[in-house]
C-alpha cells in the first residue's frame, strides 16, 4: 500500500515524498482512514511503530479543508497533548515536515524554560498545539489558551500519563474541551486504567492495535544474565570493552541509579550521560543530542524520561534493572531492531528481579537466552511463593503430627 492510497492530501503527499515515505505502517493503514472519516480513535503500538505520523497527518489534513485563514482571529482547533518535553518537541518537529506545504500554524509549549516566546507564538495565532499538561494549564489560567474551539483533541502516550501522575492535569483540560469534537488516544500500551479513561473520553471509537502487547519486537536478539545485585557495574564495564557497541541505551528503574551508572562508566573511561526528571530539560536534550550525534556511546534513562527518545541507529538496549512490568520491558526493547535491521535486548537480573523475568516470558510466551558464560554468572532459581511455602509447612506438620501418634512417649508425659 502507497500514501497515495490512503487519500493523503496532494501537498501532504508532497512533504512525505520529500522525506522519502511511500509505504504507510501498519497503524497507518488503519487509522488515518478511521481519523479523516471524524471517527474516535483508540490506538495500541509500541514505539518505532508510525503512531505520531497516524494522528499527525490526518490532523493536519481535516484542517486543511477549512481553507487559507488570517493570523489574525486564528483560534487553537487541535491540541495534542503528551507527557514530556522530548516528546512534544518530536511531535510538533514531525508536524512541521508533514505540513511544511500547508498554510496551517503550529506551536510546542512546555514548561522548565521561560515562556516569554511561548506566549509570542501563542499570540501570533496558531492552529495546531503541542503540549505537556503542566505548562499548558498554566497558560491558560494566564489566559493565553482558550480550547472552546477544539476540533481534534489527541491524547498520546497515555499510559505514561497515568505513570507521570497527570491524570488529574488531563481531567482538568478535558473539562474545557467542546463536548462535541473528535478525540484520538494512542498508547503504547493498554492497562486496565488506560481502558477506563478511553471509556470516559472516547465516544464509539475504533480500536487499533496492530501489534498485541505481548509481542516483542522480531528482530531484536534477547539474552539474559545472571548476577548478583553488586557486580551489574563490572558486567555493563565488561559488556562495553566491545568496541562495537557504539550506541547503548542503558535503562535504570530509578533516576537516583541512573546517576550512579554514568558515575562508575566515567570512573572507568566510558562517555555516558543521564536522562531523567531531575535533570533539568536543557541537560536532558543536550544528553539526548550528543548520544545521537555519537559524541557520548552510553545514555542512561529512566522509563519515563526515555519517551521521546527516536533514534534509527540504536544498536543495544541493556535493561541494567529488569522492570516490575512486564509490558514496560516490551516497550524498551522495542526501541531497537527497527527498520529491518537485527539489534540486540541484554538484560541483566539478580535474585529479587527473577519473579519480573517470569512474568515478562509468561506475557510474552518467548523464553529469554540464558548467558551462563560470563565471569559474574550466578545460579538462580525460581522463587517459592507463598502458597508453596503454605504446602510445604502443611506438609512438615502433618508428618509431626503422624509422628507424635505413632511415637507417644518420645513427646510430653510419655518422655522419661
Amino acid at each position: 500500500m502507497l500514501f497515495s492510497d490512503l487519500k493523503i492530501h496532494p501537498l501532504i503527499l508532497k512533504a512525505l515524498e520529500a522525506q522519502g515515505y511511500k509505504n504507510p505502517t501498519p497503524i497507518q493503514q488503519q487509522a488515518i482512514p478511521s481519523i479523516l472519516e471524524g471517527r474516535d480513535v483508540m490506538g495500541a503500538a509500541q514505539t518505532g511503530t508510525g503512531k505520531t505520523a497516524a494522528f499527525a497527518i490526518p490532523t493536519l489534513q481535516l484542517l486543511a479543508r477549512e481553507g487559507r485563514l488570517e493570523n489574525r482571529g486564528r483560534t487553537i482547533k487541535s491540541l495534542i497533548l503528551t507527557p514530556t518535553r522530548e516528546l512534544a518537541i518530536q511531535i510538533e518537529e514531525n508536524i512541521v515536515q508533514y505540513g511544511k506545504n500547508l498554510w496551517l500554524r503550529h506551536a510546542v509549549i512546555f514548561g522548565g524554560v521561560t515562556q516569554g516566546s511561548q506566549v509570542a507564538k501563542l499570540k501570533s495565532g496558531i492552529d495546531i498545539l503541542v503540549a505537556t499538561p503542566g505548562r499548558l494549564l498554566d497558560l491558560m489560567q494566564q489566559w493565553y489558551i482558550d480550547l472552546r474551539h477544539i476540533e481534534i483533541f489527541t491524547l498520546d502516550e497515555a499510559d505514561r500519563m497515568l505513570n507521570m501522575w497527570f491524570i488529574n492535569d488531563v481531567r482538568k483540560v478535558l473539562a474545557k474541551l467542546p463536548v462535541k469534537r473528535q478525540t484520538l488516544m494512542f498508547s503504547a500500551t493498554m492497562p486496565n486504567e488506560i481502558l477506563h479513561l478511553a471509556d470516559s473520553i472516547l465516544n464509539n471509537p475504533v480500536k487499533v492495535e496492530v501489534t498485541p502487547v505481548t509481542s516483542t519486537a522480531e528482530k531484536v536478539s534477547q539474552a539474559v544474565f545472571f548476577l548478583k545485585k553488586s557486580d551489574k557495574k563490572l558486567l555493563l564495564q565488561e559488556i562495553l570493552k566491545n568496541e562495537k557497541m557504539t550506541s547503548v541505551l542503558v535503562f535504570s528503574r530509578t533516576k537516583h541509579g541512573a546517576d550512579r551508572i554514568v558515575k562508575d562508566l566515567d570512573a572507568v573511561g566510558i562517555t555516558a550521560a543521564a536522562i531523567h526528571w531531575n535533570k533539568s530539560q536543557n541537560n536532558r536534550q543536550r544528553a539526548l543530542e550528543n548520544f545521537k550525534s555519537g559524541k557520548i556511546r552510553v545514555l542512561v534513562a529512566t522509563d519515563i524520561a526515555a519517551r521521546g527518545i527516536d533514534i534509527d541507529e540504536l544498536m543495544f538496549v541493556v535493561n541494567y534493572d529488569l522492570p516490575n512490568e512486564p509490558e514496560t520491558y516490551i516497550h524498551r526493547i522495542g526501541r531497537t531492531g527497527r527498520a529491518g535491521k537485527d539489534w540486540v535486548a541484554l538484560s541483566f537480573c539478580d535474585r529479587e528481579e527473577y519473579e519480573f523475568l517470569l512474568d515478562i516470558e509468561k506475557l510474552t510466551g518467548q523464553k529469554i537466552r540464558r548467558m551462563e558464560k560470563h565471569p559474574f554468572h550466578v545460579s538462580i532459581s525460581a522463587p517459592i511463593s507463598n502458597a508453596e511455602k503454605k504446602k510445604i509447612n502443611a506438609e512438615k506438620e502433618a508428618k509431626k503430627k503422624a509422628f507424635r501418634k505413632e511415637n507417644p512417649r518420645s513427646f510430653g508425659r510419655g518422655r522419661r
